[in-house]
């Protein structure tokens, strides 16, 4: 039996704010971007030329470009792999049923409340060259670590800074994973011989697949877009374009040079197919391997 809806005209009335927010500041921007990527554009001078795909060139023909496109490929497999691999442990470690866990679940989530820029001043004080705490632990066995100076160290700072700040936002979709695996299967499968590390890999992992599809298709967003904040409060960028990703060259090139508006939305748009295209290519090849029953 159908149902007709009383009233005709509710339905778009509801749907309209959602509509006009995704106008408003998703199809507009993006179009206005796609403009902006056909010409050569200088806010002093308030000139306009149009060059068509001559920005796209530009940006291929870039060796700084195709550096911080690898700098990037290497910083988010860094950042999602790692922050995958450690809030799942932690988390079978939270969902073990022993008193006091609590307040350790508690302790994990936090950081999923701190912004990226004050994980990034977290992390800057903890591993200061001069005063940071980590730094002094590491000087103890003999590693010197240096962000301030070394390439090497910057990239491996913000991918820690990076990892530890969305550590929180998985483990909660983790938990929440893991409290819907059915027990009765876990101690049946203890009940005929198998021990814990074969009952985690064949039978908890698996009934994972859909929490670490879609965490692996948000850590990547999150590498890709939301790790500005944390790299302009500490490097910009540096020591020597080592921490140089695509989200900051872009800002660059588009806030702080007058003559590279052009360019830099020819970025934006190169990113957005980049990151489409790594999430249709995870979802294809991940999803085989998932099992939602």
């Amino acid at each position: 039996m159908s149902t007709v809806f009383p009233n005709r005209i509710l339905p778009y009335v509801l749907l309209a704010p959602s509509i006009l927010l995704v106008l408003v500041f998703f199809i507009y921007p993006s179009a206005q971007s796609i403009e902006l990527s056909l010409y050569l554009v200088n806010r002093v001078r308030d000139v306009k030329v149009y060059v068509g795909l001559e920005n796209f060139q530009r940006l291929f023909e870039s060796g700084a470009y195709l550096d911080s496109l690898k700098l990037t490929a290497i910083f988010t497999a860094i950042v999602v792999f790692s922050s995958l691999t450690i809030s799942l442990a932690l988390a079978v470690g939270a969902s073990q049923p022993i008193k006091g866990f609590g307040v350790y679940r508690t302790m994990l989530i936090w950081t999923y409340a701190l912004s990226p820029s004050v994980a990034g001043v977290i992390w800057a004080l903890l591993t200061d060259p001069a005063i940071g705490i980590f730094t002094d632990i590491l000087d103890h066995f003999g590693v010197v670590f240096n962000w301030r100076r070394g390439q090497t160290d910057a990239l491996i700072f913000i991918s820690m800074a990076a990892t530890w700040k969305i550590l929180g936002y998985n483990i909660l979709f983790f938990l929440a994973g893991l409290k819907n695996i059915p027990h009765e299967v876990l101690e049946a499968a203890a009940l005929d011989g198998a021990g814990a590390w074969r009952r985690f890999w064949r039978m908890v992992l698996p009934l994972l697949t859909p929490t670490i599809l879609f965490l692996l298709i948000m850590n990547t967003l999150y590498a890709f877009f939301e790790t500005f904040g944390l790299i302009d409060i500490t490097t910009q960028g540096g020591p020597g374009r080592a921490t140089e990703i695509l989200i900051y060259r872009l800002y660059l090139d588009g806030f702080r040079s007058a003559s590279r508006i052009g360019l830099a939305s020819a970025q934006s748009i190169l990113m957005l197919i980049i990151v489409a295209a790594l999430t249709l290519i995870q979802y294809r090849f991940v999803s085989r391997r998932t099992f939602y029953q």
